[in-house]
């Protein structure tokens, strides 16, 4: 079992492809130098933002195999694992393992929903048990899963494997999570799973979450993990101008989008697309020039109206905090302004 902390800002790194469909290393490469260069905590890799569900195995290793490769000894490297068949998410596990990963994150599984009581036997508990060398990061999302582990089965299961020490919570439940904090003690970490909650999460002492496995750190790492680091320096003022400068940004992980359907023969009906992560952050990286491309089937474009969504999100960042940004166009060679004025940039990436 590795000896860090995972106090601290993680990246949940997505998996840029090419026009072709197929993964673009090179861009990968390009991406995990700039969170390294940018001071991240962690990364992250093939998680739900890495496009998980649609990668294959070889990818899927491959991709933790670069997230090492780029970020051992420099920040803390947690490798997707998880899957609804906890054969798979072992033998991944033991790859992980293998390979010098500091941690798995382990989603609950989705689809066949079992209990928490099976997760916690069946799945977390059964790989942690299996494969002890390694941290098992527990990743609850019943938004995701239709299935959650209850906090009372994750303190059951930290008190029975030592190489259970954090979770990451992406439920938006606050009570749950003053919960998880007073049953497990202060020595357990919370991870927040939702960028617009960190700040909360971190800030409540019944919560004292440790910090965030974040998907708009992706464009932001610096700025998001100074934050971070305010919030567990106690500087909350601090924190809260970060998070006020990012919450542009920290709005579009999930767009939603009330849109007129013509439908056969005739009519109109008004129907909402909600386009869920990653396909914001992959909109926004295209945008302004970093290494992206799209996303795999069935996953698709956003429309144009969600693309101007996360177009004015973007300039409204660039415009009041110039700076959050900046890094971009210094690790990328692009130009964020005019980028961001283009409008036949921003058309292309809409259906």
């Amino acid at each position: 079992m590795a000896d860090f902390s995972y106090e601290g800002a993680h990246t949940a790194i997505i998996t840029p492809l090419r026009a072709d469909g197929h993964v673009d290393w090179a861009g990968l490469e390009k991406n995990l130098q700039f969170q390294v260069d940018q001071g991240i905590k962690g990364i992250v890799a093939v998680g739900t933002t890495g496009e998980s569900p649609t990668l294959d195995w070889r990818e899927h290793n491959g991709v933790i195999d670069k997230a090492i490769e780029m970020g051992r000894g420099e920040c803390v490297v947690t490798a997707g694992t998880g899957s609804n068949s906890t054969d798979e998410a072992l033998q991944a596990t033991r790859h992980a393992a293998v390979s010098g990963a500091d941690a798995v994150l382990l989603v609950d599984c989705y689809y066949n929903g079992p209990s928490s009581l099976e997760l916690r036997r069946e799945y977390h508990g059964a790989i942690a048990k299996a494969v002890p060398e390694i941290d098992v990061l527990p990743y609850i999302i019943p938004g995701r899963t239709g299935c959650a582990m209850s906090p009372e089965d994750l303190v059951i299961l930290a008190s029975e494997c030592p190489n259970v020490r954090a979770v990451k919570e992406a439920t938006g439940d606050l009570e749950r999570m003053k919960l998880t904090r007073e049953l497990a003690g202060e020595d357990f970490t919370i991870l927040s799973g939702d960028d617009d909650l960190t700040f909360a999460m971190m800030t409540d002492p019944a919560i004292a979450a440790g910090g965030v496995v974040s998907v708009m750190s992706n464009v932001a790492p610096a700025a998001v993990g100074a934050m971070v680091a305010a919030c567990l320096k106690g500087d909350a003022a601090g924190a809260e101008k970060l998070r006020d400068a990012l919450s542009p940004l920290f709005g579009i992980v999930t767009v939603k989008i009330e849109q007129k359907r013509p439908m056969p023969g005739d009519g109109v009906r008004r129907v909402t697309d909600k386009f869920r992560n990653p396909a914001a952050i992959k909109t926004l990286m295209n945008g302004l020039g970093m290494p992206a491309g799209p996303m795999r089937q069935p996953m698709g474009k956003m429309t144009a109206a969600g693309v101007d969504v996360v177009r004015r999100a973007a300039r409204a960042v660039w415009g009041n905090h110039p700076e959050i940004l900046a890094p971009v166009a210094e690790a990328y060679g692009v130009d964020v302004e005019a980028r961001l004025a283009d409008d036949s940039v921003w058309s292309a990436l809409s259906y």
